[in-house]
């Protein structure tokens, strides 16, 4: 029997702030009081540490192919980056090709995962092809496989976009067995138009990427997206909201009573389209989607995070490299040198998420302490079915704890993060609070700059219903 016992920690999760001793037997909490006695354990000082639960982040894409492209994180290396950032729970994606069904999909993405993970993970599906025979699986794949929540885009036309019917037809299935639609909300058909008018004018550097996706695209999709599930009647979460008058869509929704959600990521809290000004291709390291807004959106982002219009902070972490080399033009920016609308869209950041949240958030008077453990842990957490074995600490939960130094500044950069991606969005950003020491399930995975865990490490996690808030 494993024993881990962290002694005189600050305890903080999103309702609790106290000072206590925690005691794990066999990879979950068993007991938290003032003062443990356990001489058999071993024992860790946590005093002028925060100690709070391992991070959920609910949006990652590793070791994922789009048409001819592919992240540079694989399953092993991106989990890796996250442990080091506190995180010790990952739900990506498995994509349903054409001609695939969802079920064969998860069963491929499984297989990829198993051997490397190094922190816990579960899957969205992204659905391509809504055909009857795809329908018929979603049930099962809810009830016995664990997977409540389903992506689907309505952006990017004859890659991954789908239409309001498949949408509409989906939400009504898996509604009634406890899913929920996750939804990319541009709107696709619009901006595809306006791609190729800048194209066709010789417009060809990466700015014209944030300047054919404006922002009443964002909120004409999400107001969509929120009215479709309004008459299915089920839950919705839009995933990487970044405009003002998305958000706006959002609020009203929930004003009048609707279960809609959203997220928001770190690049849309501390960056702001002026990054699009780099000269030359640099911009490119910026191309993600949607794209990065203005001063005035991100003051409303905060605004939302602060009374819950906004429910979590995820990362999208979707990592390609800048340079070709090592890994090649497919996983990387370069392969749209040449025309924007090729640039591979995604950005890394699994890393600096809760550094970032409560260096800017805590740190910066924008959000409380247990609303910080709200956004990154217990939120996402309770949203996807995995609340209350992750998301908090209580006795019976795993034992996923992460002992924070909120006084520690250090420097983030692409020299010091362990993702294979070779920049940072955040180069250079110095940050007060580092994660000192990660445990997944009792087991000391991070210790400050030495890696601990190992591949097969992390757990599939089924999960139960999502969206029941």
């Amino acid at each position: 029997m494993t024993e881990v016992l962290i002694k005189g920690g600050r305890i903080v999760t999103a309702v609790d702030d106290y000072v206590a001793d925690i005691l794990v037997k066999d990879e979950t909490i068993e007991a938290i009081a003032r003062h443990i006695d356990q001489p058999t354990a071993e024992q860790y000082d946590a005093s002028d540490l925060i100690v709070m639960p391992g991070g959920v982040d609910v949006h990652t894409h590793m070791q994922s192919p789009v048409g001819d492209t592919e992240t540079c994180d694989t399953f092993e290396t991106g989990t890796r980056s996250a442990a080091f950032g506190g995180t010790t729970t990952i739900i990506d994606f498995a994509q349903q090709e054409y001609g695939e069904t969802p079920k064969h999909a998860l069963d491929r993405r499984l297989a990829l995962a198993e051997p490397q993970a190094c922190v816990d993970y579960g899957f969205h599906i992204i659905l391509t092809e809504v055909t009857n025979e795809a329908l018929s699986e979603l049930p099962d794949l809810i009830n016995y496989d664990g997977v409540s929540s389903f992506k689907m885009f309505m952006a990017y036309p004859g890659v991954l976009m789908v239409d309001d019917a498949a949408i509409f037809k989906t939400m009504r299935k898996v509604g009634s067995h406890g899913g929920m639609v996750n939804l990319h909300a541009e709107n696709g058909g619009v901006i595809q138009v306006l791609i190729e008018e800048a194209l066709a004018q010789g417009n060809t550097s990466p700015k014209y990427h944030a300047l054919t996706r404006p922002q009443i695209m964002e909120a004409e999709a999400t107001h969509r997206a929120i009215r479709l599930a309004e008459l299915a009647e089920i839950p919705v979460y839009i995933v990487h909201l970044s405009a003002k008058e998305a958000l706006d869509t959002v609020v009203e929704a929930r004003d009048r009573g609707i279960s809609a959600f959203a997220e928001t990521c770190p690049h849309y809290l501390f960056l702001t389209n002026e990054e699009y000004d780099r000269p030359g291709f640099d911009a490119a390291k910026y191309v993600m989607t949607p794209p990065l807004r203005d001063h005035h959106c991100q003051h409303a982002l905060w605004r939302g995070l602060k009374f819950d219009d906004l429910q979590i902070v995820s990362t999208d972490h979707c990592p390609y490299c800048f340079n070709e080399s090592p890994y090649g033009i497919y996983k990387s920016k370069q392969l749209g040198a040449d025309d924007f609308s090729k640039i591979p869209n995604g950005a890394p950041g699994v890393e600096f998420r809760i550094p970032l949240l409560y260096d800017g958030g805590v740190g910066g008077g924008r959000i409380s302490l247990n609303r910080f453990v709200q956004l990154t842990s217990t939120a996402p957490a309770k949203m996807f079915g995995l609340f209350p074995h992750k998301g908090t600490i209580a006795v019976g939960s795993d034992a996923d704890l992460v002992l924070f130094n909120p006084n520690r500044s250090h420097v983030l950069s692409a020299s010091t993060h362990h993702s294979n991606v070779d920049y940072s969005l955040f180069e250079g950003r110095q940050v007060t609070g580092k994660v000192e020491k990660v445990f997944l399930r009792g087991q000391l995975v991070v210790d400050g700059d030495r890696w601990l865990g190992k591949p097969g490490t992390g757990r599939y996690q089924k999960r139960a219903a999502s969206g029941r808030m």
